[in-house]
């Protein structure tokens, strides 16, 4: 287990890119989220005694050495944080208007909620991975996330045997990665890998565009804050930046392939909230957290927060991948680097509106068997759920996929993805474990095959 209590200190020094361009490296890996940071992980344990050339560069800034929620005196204003570092890309885009892209070290874990359930098992039947083998790559990812459930008081015991008894088998405590109190970001990965083995590592570096060279090299073009442009070459690229990041990515350096930047999937996502009349399970001393997953039969998920008064509710739907949701590039819409920006195309099929549909009968029994008075219930805008996947999908057919079962990319040899971007679908659960899970594996298959 890797979460620990020195979330005030980050002793990794970082690389300028000046530097890093003097360099070849054995692997470069771009961005340092969830799927970055379990690659950069895997490949530092593996090649131990190896001593490997490992870069990684990341085109956020600094923010934070840990999760923000192991920061007490962040409590009240980690939102503003947040803002800093974020940016509401979905206000161009008018069929993904909840998009949001955030740029910094760790990416989007230094935020997120460590809500980690498995993928249920009929999602892996279209899968080019058996569930076996996930399986085995889940234990992984669970092990060194330090996931465990919430603790069982006696008003969750009450609650879950009021769900389990009105419909909600399944009913139980939210699968979180956190331990001791401190929550896992990726973070927690830099510095696994970093106790292994040095690695070079630079921020404020944005990758604008690769070349596969004739030497089997690979040409990153790159440029640093004060928008200079350096070259930096490496045997093997691992793209996780994320899935809208890095379709474009691959579109600008113009490796074509048919899926790449389609079946752009997300959650349709629910916001709702209850509210008790009195203290309706007596004194709650901490928020009660509890997860009714999807089944065979409820295409969707709901987190339940119950506090004294009231009950929130944040609900996942799955949403059908499709060739026709799509991201392309806008060639007359640019970014200060030159790059042009994306366009999206997605809608709700009408299947995935039949989802919706359940999922507001299930918020409004759950509200009924708890006891709560509904204050609202909200539809977000596609993409608030910030659990968009697809776009570089994993597969056995090129035509229907832009990477193999490995997240090699088709056709370029020493080129893969490891982001959620490679999930073949998306379930209703919230990615991140899978996407580690399947980061993990992607750096097992660079270290036998390297």
């Amino acid at each position: 287990m890797i979460v620990d209590r020195r979330q005030n200190t980050f002793d990794i020094p970082f690389k300028s890119l000046e530097l890093m361009s003097e360099k070849k490296y054995d692997v470069i890996i771009v961005g340092s989220g969830a799927g970055g940071g379990a690659v950069l992980w895997r490949l530092s344990e593996k090649w131990l005694k190896a001593r490997k050339k490992i870069g990684m560069i990341e085109a956020g800034d600094f923010v934070l050495p840990a999760h923000v929620y192991n920061f007490p005196q962040l409590k009240g204003n980690w939102k503003n944080i947040f803002s800093k570092v974020s940016s509401p890309i979905g206000k161009r885009l008018p069929r993904f208007s909840g998009a949001e892209q955030i740029l910094a070290l760790g990416g989007r874990t230094l935020f997120w909620g460590a809500v980690t359930p498995r993928m249920h098992a009929s999602d892996f039947s279209d899968w080019p991975i058996s569930k076996k083998e996930m399986d085995h790559y889940y234990d992984i990812a669970e092990r060194i996330m330090g996931i465990l459930p919430s603790g069982i008081s006696p008003q969750t015991r009450e609650i879950l045997q009021l769900l389990q008894l009105n419909g909600f088998e399944g009913a139980r405590t939210i699968p979180q990665a956190a331990s001791d109190g401190q929550t896992f970001s990726s973070i927690c990965f830099l510095r696994k890998a970093w106790e292994q083995q040095p690695f070079d590592l630079a921020i404020k570096s944005r990758l604008l565009q690769l070349r596969m060279l004739e030497s089997k090299l690979i040409e990153l073009t790159v440029a640093d804050s004060n928008k200079k442009i350096y070259k930096l070459y490496a045997n093997k690229i691992v793209l996780a930046a994320g899935a809208l990041e890095t379709p474009r990515i691959l579109l600008h350096s113009g490796l074509h392939g048919k899926a790449f930047g389609h079946y752009l999937t997300t959650h349709s996502f629910i916001k709702a909230k209850g509210e008790f009349s009195g203290e309706r399970f007596g004194t709650i001393v901490k928020e009660i957290r509890i997860l009714i997953p999807q089944t065979d039969k409820t295409p969707y998920q709901l987190q339940l927060y119950i506090s004294k008064r009231s009950i929130s509710m944040v609900c996942f739907g799955k949403v059908e991948s499709h060739f026709d949701n799509k991201l392309t590039l806008d060639p007359n819409n640019k970014d200060e680097f030159g790059v042009p920006k994306i366009k999206i195309d997605f809608s709700y099929s009408d299947r995935d509106l039949e989802v919706i549909r359940q999922m507001r009968v299930a918020v409004k029994h759950v509200l009924k068997t708890l006891g709560a008075k509904s204050v609202y219930e909200k539809l977000m805008e596609p993409g608030k759920d910030y659990h968009e996947t697809g776009t570089c999908r994993i597969g056995i057919d090129p035509s229907q996929s832009a990477a193999n079962r490995y997240g090699q990319i088709y056709g370029n040899s020493g080129l893969y993805a490891a982001d959620n971007s490679i999930l073949p679908s998306a379930a209703a659960v919230n990615p991140t474990l899978t996407t580690i899970a399947l980061a993990i594996r992607v750096g097992d298959h660079i270290y036998k095959t390297y």
